[in-house]
């Protein structure tokens, strides 16, 4: 921002009020019961810095003037009327100015202002609103010669000589308080005037009045909720609570904690929160400035009026211009010079409890204790971080961070990496992901460190903690092996979605990749799965051969999970139940995520083998190793193949399975896996003879494995399909679907099996096709069952008639 006077920025007062409707309309609720209530009444709105509460209290003392009310205002941010006797001159001059008679409250004031200036003589240049008053008036006007008042008595007598009106000698005569002055201490005087400044203004209650306080957080800079007791605010508290007819605003940072003192004051006070203009609104006001496109200092401002006025003030209108350290200011304004440097500590952490506050300050010798924690997080800028502790105000991040050094800032990183990990050790989601923010950016973690954190997190909380890594590392600009890390999570986090295409284009496979590092071999096996999706199977088990030969790290024994699984889809069960026994075997005890995949590896081999009872006890063994790992993937693909597996065994089951499976699949956005739930879900209706329903379900399936690009997965649920089109009386209908299926699977080269099931049905309709027929023949030959192809293919024709029935 270019170099400019201050006093220019008092522009924003003139600029147009926007929004605020919640604020103005609880005002205007508590203004119409002003003069109805009896006994003090606070509205108190409440703000960060820069939220606009001057702007909003000058607003809404407009508004109350139109309203017909009194109103007058204190503004704290100026030093002088931080003073109780300076405040009340304040608030008397204006209020006398709209027909209030201080007479009272004059004469007391001119006794205390006599108490603490005995060295002068009172003259109406020295009394601050003199010339307003008609009793100091006639008492300065018809006395020549006026001596230094000593006594309250003293005044009193000179004004019964002066020719002072009847109702200023009944005054003076009458009222015991000011015959008593003179017995009072300075302090007692003090609260006499205030009393009398009460009484005055009650005896004028033919109008309602409203008194606005401003920046009450200049007055007792410290936050009341950290329960210290402050009396600096003791003569305001004991102002407002005698004004008991009309109402009293302020605006403060923070809520006004005056119950700490007295209870009573709970039922006093109501609250109003001032948050961040919205976006409309950001956007009119830079537009009555002559910002038409004003969007990138609208985001930037975070809601912060403050940010927009300070945007506007550099004409050009560019938010890069906007000085943060002008935003700081604003913010820090009133809090203690000693917690400064620990915000500076806690802007470097996305979130923080008070064992992370506790652990930056041990670090760097600042206070640590339970009482400095309570004053920071007192704070209108400290704000809730749902259930994982509290944050900063964002523009207030920014600023702090751009005050430390970036040694300093990874050094910090590097504390908060430490205690993160202390509470990843449990495998917490959010600490998890923490450890990796932090850890990147101190420059402390490398690939296998990122990929073992993001493994935890995923297993834990499934594709949206591995979204949430994702996330922060797209911040940076990584290089090299972290480069290829963060590449390889992006592409693994597109298989679990079943987007081929995505995860292909991050992978970019060669020919022969290198596949040493545990990074590589990951994005090959990324972009083996992705082949796989597509229905390139072939290709895919080269690559997972590859892996499996070349590579000696973590990823080899995942590597034969999935040689192990391509002669399962071929329909080559003893080679890939041989190859599966021997990967378990490898497996570490504890590495309950792969003993699960295996197990399930087996559950399929099982199922597509035509043998439930023991794919059944496969697949529970399996749930149990995901149980043990707390893996989600793992589970929601476990509820997945028990609808698949129950829509065979039990229907009535699969029906009620089935919205817990694509619950939890929904929340994994696992679009293949979505689909294969529908493709069971439709099965099990279809079996149960609602039709309808199956058709739509089976509708939805094929929409979801289209947008997976799911091939092999799209051709099982049409072959399932056809069986319907022939309950509905389709034959025709059925014949396309079984012809199209057939040939998808050839060309995927996978799931033999159900290319013979397709013959036998086109068989079973009447309606038999040569190509579908030698295609099955081929088929047959690929084969390797657990026990003979007789038995298999006896089983798969009594599956098929156990849905067609007598239907031809």
């Amino acid at each position: 921002m270019s170099l400019a006077p201050r006093f220019r920025r008092v522009a924003a007062l003139d600029r147009r009020f926007v929004d605020r409707e919640n604020v103005l309309e609880a005002f205007t609720r508590e203004l119409r019961e002003a003069t109805d209530r009896r006994g003090p009444r606070v509205f108190n709105v409440t703000g960060v810095g820069g939220i606009g509460k001057s702007r909003l209290l000058r607003e809404l003392k407009s508004r109350a003037a139109e309203a017909g009310c009194r109103t007058a205002l204190l503004d704290l941010q100026v030093p002088a009327m931080r003073q109780q006797e300076d405040a009340l001159a304040v608030l008397r001059m204006e209020l006398g100015r709209q027909g209030v008679n201080f007479d009272h409250f004059d004469i007391a004031y001119a006794v205390l202002w006599q108490r603490l200036h005995p060295h002068l003589k009172i003259s109406r240049s020295d009394l601050p609103f003199a010339d307003e008053s008609e009793i100091l008036t006639q008492i300065l006007d018809d006395t020549t010669g006026l001596p230094v008042f000593g006594t309250a008595m003293g005044l009193l007598r000179l004004a019964h000589r002066t020719r002072s009106s009847a109702r200023n000698r009944r005054v003076i005569r009458d009222d015991e308080i000011l015959q008593r002055l003179d017995e009072l201490s300075n302090t007692d005087v003090l609260d006499a005037v205030t009393y009398l400044f009460a009484q005055d203004l009650r005896a004028a209650g033919d109008k309602p009045c409203v008194v606005f306080v401003d920046a009450y957080e200049a007055l007792v800079p410290i936050p009341v909720k950290t329960g210290r007791v402050s009396s600096a605010d003791a003569w305001l508290r004991d102002l407002i609570a005698q004004l008991d007819r009309g109402l009293v605003v302020v605006g403060s940072r923070e809520p006004l904690g005056w119950h700490v003192h007295d209870p009573e004051w709970a039922g006093v006070i109501g609250e109003c929160k001032m948050d961040g203009l919205p976006m409309a609104a950001r956007l009119n006001l830079l537009r009555q400035a002559g910002i038409s496109d004003g969007a990138a200092i609208a985001h930037a401002s975070q809601g912060l009026p403050f940010y927009l006025h300070l945007a506007l003030d550099t004409q050009a209108g560019n938010a890069r211009a906007v000085s943060m350290e002008e935003i700081l200011q604003r913010f820090l304004n009133h809090v203690a010079p000693a917690e400064v440097r620990l915000l500076e500590l806690l802007s470097v952490a996305r979130t923080f409890d008070f064992e992370i506050f506790h652990t930056l300050a041990e670090a760097y010798d600042l206070p640590a204790d339970r009482f400095t924690w309570e004053s920071l997080t007192a704070y209108s800028f400290v704000y809730p971080a749902g259930e994982h502790g509290l944050r900063l105000h964002q523009l207030m991040v920014v600023a702090l961070r751009a005050r430390l050094s970036p040694a300093a800032t990874r050094e910090v990183h590097a504390h908060l990496r430490a205690a993160w990990d202390l509470r990843a050790g449990a495998d917490d989601g959010t600490a998890l992901r923490e450890a990796v923010y932090h850890g990147v950016r101190a420059e402390v973690l490398d690939a296998d460190d990122l990929l073992g954190y993001a493994d935890r997190s995923i297993r834990r909380g499934g594709k949206q903690a591995g979204d949430g890594i994702l996330a922060d590392l797209a911040e940076l600009t990584l290089e090299g092996e972290l480069a290829e890390a963060a590449r390889c999570l992006a592409a693994e986090a597109a298989i679990i979605m079943g987007d081929a295409g995505q995860a292909a284009t991050l992978a970019g496979l060669r020919p022969s990749p290198a596949v040493e590092t545990t990074a590589a071999a990951r994005l090959a096996m990324a972009a083996a799965h992705a082949m796989r999706i597509a229905g390139d199977t072939t290709e895919a088990g080269r690559v997972y051969t590859l892996v499996w030969e070349r590579h000696a790290g973590p990823v080899r024994p995942i590597a034969g999970l999935w040689v192990a699984e391509v002669p399962m889809w071929q329909g080559r069960f003893a080679t890939a139940f041989s190859l599966a026994e021997q990967v378990l075997s490898d497996a570490l005890e504890d590495d309950w995520v792969l003993r699960g995949d295996v197990l399930r590896l087996m559950h399929l081999g099982h199922r597509f083998h035509l043998d439930f009872a023991e794919a059944a006890e496969r697949l529970e063994e399996a749930h149990a190793c995901y149980t043990r790992s707390g893996s989600v993937v793992g589970l929601a693909n476990i509820a997945t193949n028990r609808v698949e597996l129950a829509a065979w065994a039990d229907p009535a089951a699969a029906v009620r399975l089935a919205g817990e499976a694509i619950g939890q699949q929904q929340q994994l956005t696992a679009l293949h896996e979505l689909g294969k739930t529908y493709t069971a879900l439709a099965v099990a209706q279809m079996r149960l003879g609602e039709l309808r329903a199956a058709s739509d379900s089976f509708a939805l399936a094929a929409e979801y494995l289209d947008r997976a690009g799911y091939r092999s997965g799209r051709a099982r649920a049409e072959l399932f399909w056809a069986l319907l089109h022939v309950l509905q009386g389709s034959p025709e209908r059925a014949a396309r679907s079984l012809v199209w299926v057939a040939d998808e699977f050839a060309a995927t080269e996978v799931y033999p099996t159900l290319i013979v099931a397709a013959s036998r049905i086109l068989e079973r309709i009447g309606l038999p096709d040569d190509q579908v027929g030698r295609a099955a023949d081929r088929a047959r030959g690929q084969i390797e069952p657990l026990d003979s192809l007789e038995a298999l293919e006896s089983r798969l024709a009594d599956l098929i008639e156990s849905v067609l029935g007598g239907h031809s």
